[in-house]
């Protein structure tokens, strides 16, 4: 493909509350063996795209430690690779990352010493599968600026966390209105854009002169009726795990038959770091029912509409329903989780009760000495 790739995975987010103090939001947990961002990693390498770059900023050490071998992207060629990009002190500079915009431009040399035509940049928080090619070719052919990914949201889904889009018959966005309180709407922006690379220098080039630092704001709602901006509409699944419901309403959405197959048996492959662990052991007494159960699990209790993460331990006459338990929790005897996300290397002691809602996900961190670090 005749692009390079850009992640943004840096920002912070206070909608997923405890959850993004450990980690990025592109390093969060998804489907019991994923992290966020591996899914826009394979939608690059299934695109043809060989160079990619991800600029991490906040809580990045288990985003980077992640990202640490390009091999499970398959980016590992002479002509391409993956670039992990954090910001850097220099005689010019002395910032963080102040906005997407900016970690562009931090970074310009990137795309000034690329030689490809066009420029993908993919959000790291989102669940989805798509040829980025598919998208090129309908930016080539309405002769583009900026093509916009954009998907249609059900009715009464919550839209002041998304940019909304009008297009005429043509597809052109006519308006772009980013994050807004109400609105009638229901054409929501994915934040997967395609660029000519020429021009996006020059617009990040011209955002920093300004101090300017926001992609959305600074170029897309700026420049929507000076430059030729169109909507590429796509039908197949797409979540974004930006709030804590998102978070778990998209875990669950795995246990869904239709989701599971479409990700997991359907091609192009979802890839991911691969770890060396046994399979997941059911001991006598022990009941499962439409769960997602991860390797290194060891389940000795009833585990009913729940994602188990990697190597999470469940003790005697425990009940987990309708919960997400994250990576390497052990939870002791005769406990009740329900409606719950438990935190990754939790220790839930035994006879311990902790009950959730549908419409309040109860988050469980338990301070505790097992990892005294």
């Amino acid at each position: 493909m005749r692009a390079i790739g850009i992640i943004l995975a840096g920002g912070n987010n206070s909608r997923m509350r405890e959850l993004s103090q450990k980690r990025a939001i592109g390093a969060m947990p998804i489907a019991g063996s994923y992290r966020a961002i591996d899914f826009a990693l394979s939608n690059m390498t299934h695109s043809h795209i060989q160079k990619v770059a991800v600029l991490t900023q906040y809580n990045a050490w288990s985003l980077n430690q992640h990202l640490s071998s390009s091999k499970w992207w398959d980016f590992g060629r002479k002509q391409g690779g993956l670039y992990v990009f954090t910001p850097s002190i220099t005689a010019d500079n002395g910032f963080w990352y102040r906005g997407t915009a900016d970690s562009i431009y931090q970074n310009l040399s990137y795309l000034k010493t690329s030689h490809e035509p066009y420029v993908v940049i993919a959000s790291g928080d989102g669940i989805y599968k798509l040829d980025y090619n598919k998208v090129l070719e309908y930016h080539i052919e309405k002769k583009a600026d900026i093509t916009v990914v954009t998907k249609m949201i059900e009715p009464g889904e919550d839209v002041n966390r998304f940019g909304l889009v009008q297009t005429d018959e043509d597809g052109r966005i006519t308006d772009f209105e980013e994050k807004p309180v109400v609105s009638s709407a229901s054409l929501i922006s994915t934040g997967v854009y395609i660029v000519r690379r020429r021009l996006l220098i020059e617009l990040v080039e011209k955002c920093a002169a300004e101090d300017r630092y926001d992609f959305v704001n600074d170029i897309l709602v700026r420049y929507k009726n000076q430059k030729r901006f169109y909507s590429y509409t796509m039908d197949s699944y797409w979540s974004n795990i930006s709030t804590v419901e998102s978070y778990y309403k998209t875990n669950m959405d795995f246990l869904k038959p239709e989701v599971r197959n479409y990700f997991f048996k359907e091609y192009p492959d979802v890839y991911s770091k691969v770890e060396d662990l046994p399979p997941a052991k059911y001991n006598p007494g022990s009941r499962v029912s439409n769960s997602l159960i991860s390797s290194g699990c060891i389940i000795n209790g009833t585990v009913e509409n729940s994602v188990l993460f990697k190597t999470a331990y469940v003790g005697n006459n425990c009940v987990i329903r309708n919960s997400i338990i994250l990576n390497d929790v052990y939870i002791g005897d005769n406990t009740h989780i329900e409606n719950c996300i438990v935190e990754s290397r939790d220790t839930i002691r035994a006879n311990t009760t902790y009950i959730g809602s549908p419409d309040d996900i109860k988050i469980v961190i338990e301070k505790n000495v097992r990892y005294n670090i």
